[in-house]
Order: C-alpha cells, then sequence, then structure tokens
C-alpha cells in the first residue's frame, strides 16, 4: 500500500491529548491503525498524543462507532475523555446533539452539554455498568477486590480493582507520590501473572469538593487525565462511603477538570462525566499504513479560541 493523506483534528478532554480521524470512508486493519498509532502519538515525532481517537459508522442503533489506538499500538475497551471528542465530531458529522455510541465491548449514551466553562464545548457521556467482578476487572483473584490489599501486587496499599469497562486499580491516598505511581504502573504495564491484561492505576486524593485523580494509563503510561479512571475513581469513592451515589463531584487531574456521578446499584452502576471536548488544531499528513513512515505535517486551521478558553479554566 502506498502513502495516504490523513486528515485529523488535535483535540483533548481535560488535556488527554488525541489525533482525531473521521475513518467512515476508510478500510485498515487493527495492525495498520497500530502503526499510524505509533508514529502519530511519537512525542518526538510530527504530532504527539496519547492516543488515535477513529470515528467510525454506526450499527444496531448506535448513530456511530469509537475506536481507541493507544500510542503503544494496542486498543483499549474504551476512552471516555477521548469518547467526548469522538462525540462532538459526530454530532457535527450527523448535525445531531444527543446519540448512542458503539465502542469496543459496550456502548455508551452522550449528548452535547451546557458549557462547562464559557467557550469550552462540552460533553455528557454515561457508561456502565461500572463492575468489581474479578474476571471483568482483569484480576486473577478469587473474589472482588475492594478497599483491600492485594495478593501479589508490590504495594502495601488498599485498592479497588473495578472495570469501566477497562481494567482499573484505585487507591485513595493523602498525598500522591508519582515516583510510586510510576513504579506500580511499570510493574503492571510489564503483564505480571496477576492481571490478565495489565491494568490502569490510579491515585487518588479527596477533595473538599470532589477529587484530585493521577493515573497511569495502561499503553500510555502517566497521563493529564484518563476519564475512565476519573469515572473509576468517582464509582470507587460512593462504594467505600468517600461520597455518596447520585450526587455530581468535581474531579480534578493535572490537564484540569469535569464533573462526575456514580449511580451505585439503585442506578445499574452507571457513571456519568461531563467534561470538555477542546479542539485545537486541524491537520493532514502523508502516512504509509504498511511501515509508519510518515511526510511533513500540514496544520490546516489552529482554534485559538478553543486553546485560549481552556486555558482560562486551567489557570483558575
Amino acid at each position: 500500500m502506498q502513502a495516504m493523506r490523513l486528515a485529523f483534528t488535535k483535540c483533548h478532554g481535560s488535556g488527554n491529548d488525541f489525533a482525531l480521524i473521521d475513518v467512515r470512508s476508510l478500510d485498515l486493519s487493527d495492525t495498520e491503525w497500530g502503526r499510524i498509532a505509533r508514529t502519530l502519538c511519537d512525542r518526538n515525532g510530527p504530532v504527539g498524543a496519547d492516543g488515535l481517537l477513529l470515528l467510525g459508522e454506526g450499527a444496531d442503533g448506535a448513530a456511530f462507532a469509537q475506536m481507541v489506538v493507544n500510542a503503544d499500538g494496542s486498543i483499549p475497551e474504551t476512552c471516555l475523555n477521548g469518547l467526548r471528542c469522538t462525540a462532538r465530531a459526530g454530532f457535527e458529522a450527523l448535525g445531531i446533539e444527543a446519540a448512542t455510541v458503539s465502542l469496543k465491548t459496550s456502548d455508551a449514551q452522550v449528548a452535547h452539554d451546557p458549557e462547562l466553562a464559557p467557550g469550552v464545548y462540552t460533553v455528557r457521556t454515561t457508561v456502565g455498568p461500572a463492575s468489581t467482578d474479578p474476571v471483568a476487572a482483569g484480576i486473577r483473584l478469587p473474589a472482588p477486590v475492594i478497599d483491600a490489599q492485594v495478593p501479589g501486587l508490590p504495594s502495601a496499599r488498599k485498592f479497588t480493582a473495578v472495570a469501566m469497562p477497562n481494567p482499573h486499580l484505585i487507591t485513595f491516598v493523602d498525598a500522591i507520590d508519582v515516583a510510586e505511581l510510576t513504579a506500580l504502573g511499570d510493574w503492571c504495564e510489564a503483564g505480571p501473572e496477576l492481571l490478565t491484561d495489565r491494568a490502569n492505576v490510579s491515585f487518588v486524593e479527596p477533595r473538599d469538593d470532589g477529587l484530585f485523580v493521577h493515573t497511569y494509563e495502561r499503553g500510555v503510561g502517566l497521563t493529564s487525565a484518563c476519564g475512565t479512571a476519573m469515572g473509576a475513581a468517582t464509582h470507587v469513592a460512593g462504594l467505600t462511603g468517600r461520597i455518596p451515589f447520585g450526587a455530581w463531584i468535581t474531579v480534578h487531574n493535572p490537564g484540569g477538570r469535569v464533573r462526575t456521578r456514580a449511580e451505585g446499584p439503585d442506578g445499574g452502576d452507571a457513571v456519568t462525566i461531563a467534561g470538555n471536548a477542546t479542539f485545537e488544531w486541524d491537520g493532514a499528513i502523508e502516512i504509509d499504513p504498511e511501515t509508519g513512515e510518515a511526510g511533513p505535517l500540514e496544520v490546516v486551521r489552529r482554534r485559538e479560541d478553543e486553546i485560549a478558553a481552556w486555558a482560562a479554566v486551567r489557570g483558575r
């Protein structure tokens, strides 16, 4: 296959940044998308991102679909920060304001929401059920792990293993030690026998208005934000009595903030996140899907107003 021209939008949700591509008229294999992701997401390469977001055709009642490709080429179950951006692209492509979106192993409800802050395009996403079943959470233990030490995990902290549906390990701390988080994330990323397919690891600080979440994301590493981790942390905070189910809280992260609500068992263990879907610039690049080799980047349009609106949020 020869090189092809890919048009994309550089976007982010809470600083979790992506190259978003409308692939409804493209037909590439997962392997080819993996090569493209490793090239475009390379922080020393032409673009730099946490992953690719692929806007696909909908089916079975879904208006459109999302596929996520991590920076290492792996394909996770979902990405909720990315979903807000994909939802916005789907809304704009189809002229709608709400939809069901098909994900890798599940679906989600998405809607255009009132602005989180002036000039900040905001999307509300609802997914679930969150599950502590050890099989779903990807941990090889006979029973759910809820606010308890994990046999075989190199940490004495108490964790909860939860699926969103991607696997998460959540622990609450007085203060986040980034070196400790990184070391544990590296251990999980190495694919230990304890975990069926690695795991996202989050350290969570309680705050007066909610939570602060810092995540080592599977296939990515330390990230400015991880949407499913923020959702998982909210669900686990409710499960362990740290917050009431059904209440909106603010979840802060290194990249910004979102609003979240966990419904708990009475609400089907659904989790809702409302946050930004910021489009920073539109670009195009020639890339060979068989080799991953890319040509020069062309920036077609910069969206300075959106960049400034989100910078104002982060400056507060």
